[in-house]
C-alpha cells in the first residue's frame, strides 16, 4: 500500500436506531445472508484499507454494536446523542486527523463493493474535488434526496450545487431522478473547516451530512458527483420488507456464483446459503439445503434435501443425506452421514467413517472407517479407527455435574444395547457383548459382558394369564 494510500480513512454510519424495524436491536445488527448488515460494509471496506483504518460511528446499543464487530479489528468512534448524519461525522474529529481523504459509507447499505469503493476513490482524488458523491437513478426515486448539479444536470463533469431532502422538495422537483446514495469521499481539511456551518434548520431538526455540498460549494470547494454502474448496489435498509429483499438478492447471487464455479444446486431459490460459504467443484446440492455461516465445503460431494451445515468443514466425496444436522463440526474426505444425523460442536468425523440414522455425536473425534450406523449418542468420545459402534449405544458423559471422557481404541466392537459410563477406555480390539452396562476400562482383545443372567420361569406367563381370567 502506498503511502497516499495509507492517509485514506474509510467511516460508516452505524449509530441508528432503525425505528422502522420495529426492533430494539440496532439496525446494522440485523442479519441478510448470515451477516449483520454492517457486517456485509465492513467486509467490502476491507478490501481496501485495512480494519484499523476504519471506524465505525456508533450509537444507539453502542457496546452491543462494539461487541458484535470486535472481531472485525475496526475503530469504533461513539455518538452519545443520535442528531444526524452530519453530527455523526463531527464526532470523528480526532480519529480522522493525518488522514488526507475519508469515505463515508451507510452501515446499513450492505451490497455495496469493494470496486465501487475503488471507483468512487478514484473519481474523487482524479477531479481533486472535496466532495464526492455517489448517485444512481431509481426507478422510483421517492424517499431518497435529490442531487441538483450546476449546469444541465447530465454530464459527469458538471459539479454539485446542492443535495435536496424528500421532504424539502418542491412541486418541481419531485420529477428530479439522480438520488444521493448515503456514500460521500472527503478531502479531510475542508470537511471539518466547514462542517460546523451546517445548521438544524429542517423538519426533523438534525445536522444533515446532505447539507456540506451547498456549503462546501460556496466557499469554492469543488463537489461533484459519480453515478454507480448498479443502482441495485446503493439500496438502503430501513423495513423488515427491504431486509428480506436484499438477503433474497445476496442469496440469490451466492447461488450463481457457485453454479459458475461448478457446484450443482438444484432448485437454488429454495436454498439458503451464506455469502462466506465455499463450495468445492462437482459438489450438488438438492433443493432445501442450508449452508450456513463459515461453511467450507469439498469437491464432489452430495448435499441432500433438508441438511443444515453451519460453521463447519466437509472434505471431498462426503454424502450428507437426508435431514442431518452438522454444526460446527469437522467431516474428512469420504465419509457417509444420516440421514437425520446430528453432528453437534466439537464433532470431528474421520475418513470414510459412517454416522447414520439418528445418531448423535458431541465434541467426539470418529477415526478412519469407523461406523456408528443406527440410533446412538457418543459425547466427549474419542474413537480409533475400524470400530463398530452397534444401534442404541451410549456413552454416559455426565453425572448431573461434572462431563467425562470415553476412549474406544482401534478396531473395537461394540455390541447393540450398550450403554458406556464414563470415565472408561475400552482397549484396542475389544468386544462389548450386547446389552453391557460397562463401568470399567476393558483390556485389548477382551469380552467384557455386564448383565444380568438370564432366567427362564416355566409356565409363568400362562399361570399369570389364568389368574387374571379368574379374579
Amino acid at each position: 500500500m502506498s503511502d497516499k494510500e495509507s492517509k485514506f480513512a474509510i467511516a460508516i454510519l452505524a449509530a441508528g436506531k432503525g425505528t422502522r424495524l420495529k426492533s430494539k436491536y440496532p439496525k446494522v445488527l440485523h442479519e441478510i445472508a448470515g451477516k449483520p448488515l454492517l457486517g456485509h460494509v465492513v467486509a467490502a471496506a476491507t478490501q481496501v484499507v485495512p480494519a484499523s483504518q476504519i471506524f465505525a460511528i456508533i450509537g444507539h446499543d453502542a457496546e452491543r454494536v462494539r461487541q458484535a464487530m470486535q472481531s472485525s479489528g475496526i475503530q469504533f468512534v461513539e455518538q452519545k446523542e443520535q442528531r444526524g448524519t452530519g453530527h455523526a461525522i463531527m464526532q470523528t474529529r480526532n480519529a480522522l486527523q493525518g488522514f488526507d481523504d475519508v469515505l463515508v459509507l451507510s452501515g446499513d447499505v450492505p451490497l455495496i463493493r469493494k470496486e465501487t469503493i475503488e471507483r468512487v476513490l478514484e473519481f474523487h482524488r482524479q477531479h481533486g474535488a472535496a466532495m464526492t458523491i455517489l448517485t444512481t437513478e431509481p426507478d422510483d426515486p421517492f424517499g431518497y434526496g435529490r442531487v441538483f448539479r450546476k449546469k444541465s444536470g447530465d454530464h459527469e463533469t458538471d459539479e454539485v450545487e446542492r443535495i435536496v431532502e424528500q421532504k424539502q422538495l418542491t412541486s418541481e422537483q419531485q420529477g428530479r431522478r439522480e438520488i444521493n446514495s448515503g456514500i460521500y469521499a472527503f478531502r479531510v481539511k475542508p470537511l471539518f473547516a466547514n462542517l460546523d456551518k451546517i445548521t438544524i434548520d429542517n423538519p426533523h431538526g438534525e445536522y444533515y451530512l446532505t447539507d456540506i455540498a451547498a456549503i462546501l460549494g460556496k466557499a469554492r470547494e469543488k463537489v461533484v458527483a459519480l453515478r454507480a454502474e448498479d443502482a441495485t448496489e446503493v439500496l438502503g435498509v430501513n423495513t423488515r420488507h427491504e431486509l428480506a429483499l436484499l438477503d433474497g438478492y445476496l442469496r440469490n447471487k451466492k447461488c450463481h456464483e457457485l453454479m459458475s464455479a461448478g457446484v450443482s444446486i438444484f432448485k437454488p431459490e429454495t436454498c439458503l446459503i451464506d455469502a462466506d460459504v465455499e463450495v468445492g467443484a462437482d459438489t450438488v446440492i438438492e433443493p432445501f439445503v442450508q449452508l450456513l455461516g463459515d461453511t467450507r465445503i469439498g469437491g464432489e460431494c452430495r448435499i441432500r434435501s433438508y441438511s443444515v451445515v453451519t460453521n463447519s468443514t466437509l472434505g471431498n466425496n462426503v454424502l450428507l443425506r437426508h435431514g442431518s444436522i452438522v454444526d460446527q463440526s469437522k467431516v474428512a474426505d469420504g465419509a457417509l452421514l444420516g440421514p437425520y444425523c446430528h453432528l453437534r460442536p466439537g464433532s470431528d468425523i474421520g475418513e470414510a467413517a459412517h454416522i447414520g440414522n439418528f445418531v448423535e455425536t458431541k465434541k467426539t473425534k470418529v477415526g478412519k472407517g469407523s461406523k456408528a450406523n443406527h440410533l446412538t449418542y457418543l459425547g466427549d468420545a474419542e474413537i480409533g479407527s475400524g470400530v463398530n459402534i452397534g444401534a442404541g449405544t451410549i456413552t454416559c458423559n455426565y453425572d448431573g455435574v461434572n462431563k467425562f471422557g470415553t476412549v474406544i481404541g482401534d478396531n473395537v466392537f461394540v455390541g447393540s444395547d450398550t450403554t458406556l459410563v464414563a470415565p472408561i477406555k475400552i482397549g484396542k480390539g475389544a468386544y462389548i457383548g450386547a446389552a453391557s452396562c460397562v463401568t470399567e476400562n476393558v483390556p485389548e482383545d477382551a469380552l467384557a459382558v455386564a448383565r444380568g443372567r438370564q432366567v427362564n420361569k416355566e409356565g409363568w406367563a400362562k399361570r399369570k394369564r389364568e389368574e387374571r381370567k379368574n379374579k
